[in-house]
């Protein structure tokens, strides 16, 4: 028996029952809810590049937000940057419906897997330049690059170091600002 894809517009077509969902190629998966230190992890990065756009122009955007790939790839990532080039691509009444310039990913232990697995890949072949992993539990940020054969590890940030962007060359913040003491 062959399992029918879910497309995006089935999940438009369904009750709001609370949960976060993804797509990957067709096959709905349910996003857990964060821990607060990812949220406030994830609130820290927004805080910058907010500031970055202020600054240079473009526009951050967090979770929960669907950004569709395609009819059949549906992905909610953590915090998501359009350049000041790609801006007129973001329609503020609109499903975003185009790769951003850069996605990040805060790692919690349910969703690890995913954001270096399957999202990571997906977002790849959709073209997103540049892809952060961040985590809080063992502090460190890893900024990837895409390259033609997927993404590319630019740098990688631990404990108190300073993060800097692949693609935003202002963009430099130290990690310590990022992960609250525990």
């Amino acid at each position: 028996m062959v399992k029918p894809r879910v497309g995006y517009t089935d999940l438009l077509h369904q009750p709001e029952d609370g949960r976060r969902y993804e797509i990957y190629d067709g096959d709905v998966f349910v996003v857990p809810s964060p821990l607060p230190l990812h949220q406030v992890v994830s609130d820290s990065i927004a805080r910058l590049l907010h500031e970055y756009a202020r600054a240079h122009g473009g526009i951050a955007i967090t979770a929960p937000l669907d950004i569709v790939l395609s009819e059949y790839d549906v992905l909610q990532p953590d915090v998501v940057f359009f350049s000041a080039a790609r801006r007129h691509l973001v329609r503020l009444d609109e499903p975003i419906r185009r790769a951003p310039d850069l996605v990040v990913e805060v790692l919690s232990p349910s969703t690890e897997s995913t954001d270096r697995g399957r999202k990571l890949h997906t977002f790849a072949r959709f073209g997103v330049s540049e892809y952060w992993i961040v985590d809080p539990h063992a502090p460190s940020v890893e900024v990837l690059r895409l390259r033609s054969t997927g993404y590319v590890l630019d740098s990688k940030t631990v404990t108190s170091g300073t993060v800097k962007s692949a693609r935003m060359p202002d963009l430099v913040f130290r990690l310590k600002d990022l992960v609250p003491p525990q």
